[in-house]
């Protein structure tokens, strides 16, 4: 469908402070409502503006500290309360994006609350004792307190939603275990378009954040133990350990590259490594966009789109070796790219928008909600 604009409907996003599949998906939404304002606790204009470019966006108090993205997380016991103070009250419909905090906005009295879900805050739910970990010694009992302030405001955030969203099965099933209601599943948009095959070579790929818990040392080790050189895209706190421990080996770090880049490492990959559990993984589909399998952990969201022999092979245990034997024993120049392209096509964004705005058109009528 085209959905109309809605003069009294608003967008709200965690924070826009870089373009990542969350940002990605987002914009995606914000383009279904092309007149809606859009609602943030941090912005940083020049490096969204790909996706937000001449859009109304208001900003929390917070704003005023110009955080980015290597800052941001200094302000964590503020976003709960920065959140509820975003100015919301007049719309009839709010339609949020959410990975943290952006579920807790404070609608008026009556109004509709879509929240599209990437996951419940990982940090405060199934995360903790990563984030603890990744925290100087001197600062864990402060953010110990803080995440559980955080789950207990969390949990009374989501009684303000009116509906929820997942973006796949594993928040489904997260959605339902914490705040205790169901969701509807929309598949996250990705820009298939952007990819198109070419001729692999024999390199394997990760494309992802250089943190612990993407376990991209654990990928490291599987190309190496299968004898493959292995080529890492992201930047990222890790990324300089890595850089020390495999220094002199195949392994060659390529920080952050421009779109044209990527879709190029993506065709001429042998295949994408997936050593992570993902909620759902837009790397795994724009690798497939561009004609290549994947590699990956058989859990989270490589289960809806990924076909196991087809498209990839998904493995079931989560270490080095196992991810290894496949790399060693499986000819993946062997894929048939355009049966793995033809398959990346129903992740593309024109459904996501139709789908997705659909949905909430459909929740307004539910609720009654007027624009």
């Amino acid at each position: 469908m085209a959905p109309t604009d809605q003069p009294r409907l608003a967008l709200v996003h965690d924070y826009l402070l870089t373009m990542r599949g969350a940002e990605r998906s987002f914009a995606e939404i914000a383009a279904c409502w092309p007149q809606a304002p859009i609602y943030t606790l941090l912005y940083d204009a020049p490096t969204v503006a790909a996706g937000f470019d001449g859009r109304e966006v208001h900003t929390s108090y917070l704003q005023r500290f110009g955080a980015r993205q290597g800052s941001f997380r200094t302000m964590l016991p503020l976003f709960p309360g920065a959140t509820e103070r975003l100015q919301l009250d007049r719309y009839d419909t709010v339609v949020s994006s959410s990975s943290a905090f952006a579920l807790g906005v404070r609608p008026g009295p009556g109004a509709l609350h879509v929240c599209y879900c990437h996951s419940p805050f990982r940090y405060a739910w199934f995360e903790r004792e990563r984030a603890l970990a990744e925290c100087p010694w001197v600062a864990r009992p402060l953010l110990r307190l803080t995440l559980r302030r955080i789950r207990r405001w969390d949990l009374r955030a989501a009684e303000r939603v009116t509906r929820f969203v997942a973006n796949s099965a594993i928040t489904r099933e997260r959605i339902e275990r914490i705040y205790g209601v169901d969701s509807e599943i929309v598949h996250p948009p990705v820009a298939v378009e952007r990819f198109a095959p070419a001729e692999p070579q024999d390199y394997v790929l990760f494309v992802g954040q250089i943190v612990p818990h993407k376990r991209v040392e654990v990928a490291i080790d599987a190309a190496l133990a299968a004898g493959r050189p292995i080529k890492i895209v992201g930047e990222g706190p890790d990324l300089a350990r890595l850089r020390t421990l495999f220094e002199g080996k195949p392994v060659e770090f390529l920080g952050s590259v421009d779109d044209s880049r990527l879709a190029d490492l993506y065709a001429r990959c042998l295949v994408l490594v997936v050593p992570n559990i993902e909620e759902f993984g837009i790397a795994a589909v724009e690798a497939q966009a561009a004609g290549r399998p994947v590699l990956a952990v058989d859990r989270g969201g490589v289960r809806e789109t990924v076909v196991n022999g087809e498209t990839g092979i998904l493995v079931a245990c989560e270490d080095a070796a196992a991810l290894a034997e496949p790399l060693r024993e499986i000819d993946f120049a062997s894929f048939d790219s355009a049966a793995i392209v033809a398959h990346a096509q129903r992740f593309g964004a024109a459904t996501f928008r139709s789908r997705f705005a659909a949905l909430v058109e459909r929740y307004r009528d539910e609720v009654g909600a007027t624009a």
